[in-house]
C-alpha cells in the first residue's frame, strides 16, 4: 500500500506539472508592454549563438553576429540595456511562451505554422539561397541550368531548391557539405552551385571576380517574434524594423556579418 500511495502521488505531482507547463504555454499566457519593458529598464530577447554569421558567440563568448546586433539596435531604439539570452532552435519558442524572455531575435523564419504559435513582426533579415556560377556566364534562371552540372550539399536545403527547381538534362552532384561543393565549384568540378549568400561570399574572397550570384533559389524571410496579443509592441518592433531598413542601418549590419546587401523582403 506504501507504494502504491507513493507512485499515485508522484503521477499526480507530473501530472500537475505538465498542466503548469502546459497552462504556461498558452498562446494568451502573458502580455507586457512597452511601458513595462521601459520600467524595468532593459528587454530580455533570445538568440542562437550556434547559427553563425546571424548568431555566434565573440573571443569573450559573449552573443555576437547579426541578429545580436539588431538586437542591441532594438533595445538602444527603446532607450533600455540588451539582456541577450542564448536559446537553441528547438526551445526558443517555448522560452517566449513561458516569459523567459520577451520576444525573439534568433534567425526564426515565417512560417504559418509558427504564425499559430507567435505573433512575428515585417522580416528583418531573410536566408537566401543563390545559384553562384561564373562571372559571365548566362545563367538568369534555372531554366539555364540544364546540360550543366550543379553542385549542392547533400539533403541540404539548397539541394531540395536545386531539385525541385533545376529542369530535366541538369546533372546534380551532390557532396557531403558546403565546403566540398565550394572545393568543388573552385576546381571545376561543377559549372555553378547552391548555396546560402554566406557561402557565396566565402568564395568571393577566395575567388575575386571569378564568381556571382545568378538568380535565387530560394528565400526564407526570418521576423522578429512576439507573444500573441501584444498590439502596442508588435506595433513598435515592425516601426523599428520599418524605419532601420529605409535609413539603411539594418543593411549596414547585414553587410557587416554577410558581405552582401540585406535583400529585399518577399
Amino acid at each position: 500500500m506504501p507504494n502504491i500511495t507513493r507512485r499515485t502521488l508522484t503521477l499526480g505531482l507530473a501530472a500537475a506539472g505538465l498542466a503548469a507547463s502546459l497552462g504556461a504555454l498558452a498562446p494568451n499566457a502573458w502580455a507586457q508592454s512597452v511601458a513595462d519593458i521601459k520600467k524595468k529598464g532593459e528587454i530580455t530577447i533570445g538568440m542562437l549563438v550556434d547559427f553563425p554569421p546571424y548568431g555566434t558567440t565573440n573571443a569573450q563568448n559573449q552573443p555576437d553576429g547579426y541578429d545580436a546586433d539588431v538586437a542591441r539596435l532594438l533595445a538602444k531604439d527603446l532607450g533600455v540595456k540588451a539582456n541577450i539570452v542564448p536559446v537553441t532552435g528547438p526551445n526558443r519558442i517555448p522560452f517566449l511562451l513561458t516569459n523567459k524572455v520577451d520576444l525573439l531575435v534568433a534567425s526564426l523564419a515565417i512560417t504559418p505554422e509558427r504564425a499559430k504559435q507567435v505573433q512575428f513582426s515585417q522580416p528583418y533579415a531573410a536566408a537566401t539561397i543563390v545559384l553562384l556560377g561564373k562571372a559571365g556566364a548566362n545563367l538568369k534562371s534555372a531554366a539555364d541550368l540544364k546540360g550543366l552540372r550543379v553542385g549542392v550539399a547533400r539533403a541540404s536545403t539548397q539541394d531540395v531548391a536545386v531539385t525541385r527547381s533545376a529542369p530535366e538534362g541538369t546533372e546534380i552532384r551532390r557532396f557531403d557539405d558546403d565546403a566540398s561543393a565550394m572545393q568543388a565549384l573552385l576546381s571545376g568540378q561543377v559549372d555553378a552551385i547552391g548555396c546560402s549568400v554566406t557561402v557565396a561570399s566565402q568564395i568571393k574572397k577566395r575567388a575575386p571576380n571569378a564568381y556571382e550570384a545568378k538568380f535565387n533559389l530560394l528565400q526564407q524571410s526570418m521576423g522578429i517574434a512576439m507573444r500573441p496579443n501584444q498590439p502596442e509592441l508588435l506595433k513598435t518592433v515592425n516601426d523599428f524594423v520599418a524605419r532601420n531598413t529605409a535609413n539603411g542601418e539594418l543593411n549596414k549590419l547585414y553587410h557587416k556579418w554577410l558581405d552582401t546587401d540585406l535583400p529585399k523582403m518577399q
